[in-house]
């Protein structure tokens, strides 16, 4: 582990600020109080995404035809956010005919296909609009149009050289897209369009006429929130105004019933709520279900007006998500495993006293399950600090055939989808279909392919990446003064925020005297420290500890690696530090 502070530029710009949040902002690239500017009064105007203005028309012209839409969502938090939003927003604004499905991923895979616009096709649909998905779906959207079906699609992911014949697209990575922010996760693309939407019905007098109230499209910024959080999109200015106002309403209980029951299951108090919350508490409750089930219900969660059924489908929900964990766990071991006997295999061959693994890593195995293949790579990925792709059986209608899919994940300096562009161009035909984004990517191929797959992968990977990118870094903002170990320097940071992807909340450096030190549920480390010569005892607190931890932790001086925190327990609150790595001294 290489623990480095972060470089803290000179910025005027920030002059008459706190001094800790002056620098703190500095090294996250902020050096005008601008761009600290979280009023919605700040946000980017959707003029600017390219194509709104097609789909504007297309939804006015087909609004006053009463068309019928059907919403096609992706499967993950963002899709499910994106669904529950459009839904919620057209039917306000006088759409009588509004459903939506959502692709099984185990049968039908990502995007608008063919398959999934047959049976869309059942539903008889005038429009398609797909959310956070779409943009690669070149087939799909031709199947839609023989059909008589038009297409407005919606999406943040990159698109390639040629873009699909929808009757419009708004995505702001188009490359003429005008729209400052590329960062806006699909959730945000769609309440985009809706804002355009309402400002057009508005110059058309369409809500007094229709005597429709004009909607507040304020009150759909929790789902907003939270689908970008989920999404690990950059937290731009545009993306941390987003997120902020969808905070202050949960916060003041302004959120949908299903958001307010997520929380409840995962024991989070609105009152307290942080964009961390969203991220590692909803975000993968909602996320469950498209993993293993049917995001279906994750969407019902979100669109459900009444508190009791919310909160019966946030409990199953919230089993679902515990069956996740008991998979992800298994398979984590097992890939593990393969990973020691790859050690162990390249041992002879090395020429220090540990084998050193390939740069790529790509994991496979027949049992697996493929709902939770990119968390498992997320997870490898931490562990070895390399790209990680894991590879399930593709099953369609329960049985495996003969195609199996990746989820990647990616570390800084290597973006992931292009390089599976390079390894698609330079190997025609091997990969089956791929997209994503910098950090994360999915693709298919068939299964015979793999082994020369990897050999692709692992050569392209080294072509990018050299020995010192493949060494884990925590980037630190240095150490707190005695007099900053405080409660109050813990309020600052969090109301500072929204803190996330792009944005990291600070973490901080020191050396501490462990006081003491107990387990909790046999893999979290509960600490009381004290910087040296002071008699100040802090709380401190670290997740998932590994065995060999466990016993340096024991050491009576230890280096922490931390987030600051506020425990309120029993209405009390106190300060705790949230410890990412320590080491002893």
């Amino acid at each position: 582990m290489l623990i480095q502070q972060r470089t803290v530029p000179t910025t005027p710009g920030l002059s008459g600020l706190d001094p800790l949040l002056a620098r703190l902002y500095a090294a996250r690239h902020i050096d005008d109080r601008a761009q600290l500017d979280l009023a919605t009064s700040a946000m980017l105007p959707p003029s600017g995404l390219q194509g709104i203005d097609q789909a504007v028309d297309l939804l006015w012209a087909l609004l006053q035809q009463q068309a019928r839409i059907l919403v096609v969502s992706d499967f993950d938090a963002d899709g499910a956010t994106s669904c529950a939003l459009a839904l919620r927003a057209l039917k306000s604004m006088g759409f009588q005919s509004v459903d939506y499905i959502v692709p099984d991923r185990f049968t039908y895979g990502y995007g608008l296909s063919p398959a999934i616009v047959a049976m869309a096709h059942t539903r008889q649909p005038d429009l398609i609009i797909t959310v956070d998905n779409g943009i690669s779906s070149h087939e799909g959207v031709l199947a839609a149009r023989e059909l008589g079906i038009k297409v407005l699609i919606t999406d943040h992911h990159l698109p390639s050289a040629e873009l699909p014949e929808a009757d419009a697209i708004v995505n702001p990575n188009q490359s003429n897209c005008r729209f400052a922010s590329k960062a806006l996760a699909g959730v945000g693309v769609v309440f985009y369009l809706m804002l355009a939407l309402r400002a057009h019905l508005r110059l058309q007098g369409w809500f007094e006429t229709q005597q429709v109230p004009e909607p507040k499209l304020a009150d759909l910024l929790d789902l907003v929130a939270l689908g970008t959080v989920a999404d690990l999109v950059p937290l731009d200015q545009n993306n941390r105004i987003l997120v902020n106002e969808g905070l202050r309403r949960i916060r003041q209980g302004r959120a949908c019933p299903g958001i307010l029951a997520l929380l409840e299951v995962g024991r989070r108090s609105p009152a307290s709520l942080v964009a961390s919350d969203l991220g590692f508490t909803v975000g993968p409750r909602l996320n469950a279900a498209g993993r293993l089930e049917d995001m279906s219900l994750g969407i019902a969660c979100l669109l459900a007006d009444d508190a009791n059924l919310a909160r019966d489908l946030a409990v199953r929900l919230d089993s679902i998500n515990e069956e996740r964990k008991r998979i992800e766990s298994e398979m984590k071991t097992q890939a593990l495993h393969v990973l020691e006997a790859m050690q162990a295999n390249l041992l002879p061959f090395a020429s220090g006293d540990l084998a050193q693994l390939p740069a790529g890593l790509c994991l496979y195995d027949a049992t697996w399950h493929q709902g939770v293949v990119g968390i498992v790579a997320a997870r490898v990925k931490e562990l070895y600090y390399r790209p990680v792709i894991v590879f399930a059986d593709a099953n369609t209608d329960g049985q495996p055939g003969t195609e199996i899919k990746g989820s990647a994940r990616s570390v800084t300096g290597l973006h992931i989808r292009d390089v599976l562009d390079e390894i698609a161009s330079q190997n025609p035909g091997l990969i089956n279909k791929f997209g994503g984004h910098a950090m994360a990517a999915g693709l298919s191929l068939e299964r015979e392919r793999l082994p020369e797959f990897k050999q692709a992968f692992e050569r392209a990977v080294s072509r990018h990446l050299d020995e010192s990118m493949l060494q884990k870094r925590l980037l630190t903002d240095g150490e707190l003064p005695v007099q900053a170990l405080s409660i109050n320097t813990a309020r600052l940071i969090r109301d500072a925020g929204p803190w996330g992807q792009g944005f990291p909340e600070p973490l901080f450096e020191g050396i501490f005297d462990c006081l003491s030190v107990r387990v909790l549920g046999n893999k979290h480390l509960k600490f009381v420290v004290s910087p040296p010569g002071q008699k100040l005892a802090i709380d401190a607190i670290m997740f998932n500890v590994s065995a060999e931890k466990m016993d340096v932790a024991h050491n009576s001086r230890v280096r922490l690696v931390y987030k600051m925190d506020i425990n309120d327990y029993r209405g009390q609150q106190m300060l705790q530090l949230m410890v990412e790595y320590f080491e002893s001294v």
